[in-house]
């Protein structure tokens, strides 16, 4: 490949890379607006005073697993800075574990609450709360599934370019998904009961 050729290649490389990453901050933009809408009606919903049907600690536990999994997936990341593969693919078993027991702790969580005659179809306050809390839950799962085929990627082709890549995105991602709990957390646990 001559000189020319290889520079083109590589400034197309850098826009594809671009436009990714573009894709991707509009992706969560909307992701954003999508939890905002949910926050407000949540807000409109919320019937409060009611008998607190959370237990704190639970919730607390859960809220640990998910920012420490934030933790090691940036652990991860320094990790493939330093070209260390190994190291990133315990780092985010580590995370797809602690986000799997985040998911299965809201699970039951969830199946508590329909048991107790809780459901979402109790009322508009419960409705609500399932599905910001659920949806959520949702985007763990996919971030959990994303980090399961990049662990699968990784041990097949290493630290690629395009691994790397990914690899940042899942972080955004799972950092976003931190960000989000927080408000759940502090919106819904601690500044009332349903």
């Amino acid at each position: 490949m001559n000189e020319e050729a290889l520079y083109l290649t590589k400034v197309e490389s850098h826009a594809a890379d671009a436009r990714t990453v573009f894709g991707f901050w509009t992706y969560l933009t909307t992701d954003c607006v999508l939890f905002a809408a949910l926050f407000s009606v949540y807000a409109v919903l919320h019937v409060g005073g009611g008998v607190n049907l959370f237990s704190l600690p639970f919730v607390l536990v859960e809220t640990l697993l998910l920012l420490t999994s934030s933790f090691t997936c940036g652990l991860a990341l320094l990790a493939a800075r330093d070209s260390q593969k190994a190291a990133v693919m315990q780092w985010l078993g580590v995370t797809f574990v602690l986000g799997a027991a985040f998911l299965a702790l809201e699970i039951s969580e969830f199946s508590r609450l329909v048991a107790s005659g809780h459901g979402p179809q109790l009322n508009g306050s419960f409705s609500s709360y399932f599905t910001l809390v659920g949806t959520h839950g949702l985007h763990v799962f996919v971030g959990l599934l994303w980090m399961l085929a990049l662990l699968i990627a990784l041990s097949r082709r290493g630290l690629s370019r395009f691994n790397l890549r990914k690899l940042v995105l899942l972080a955004f991602f799972w950092h976003f998904l931190d960000i989000i709990w927080i408000f759940i957390f502090t919106f819904v646990y601690l500044t009332g009961s349903l």
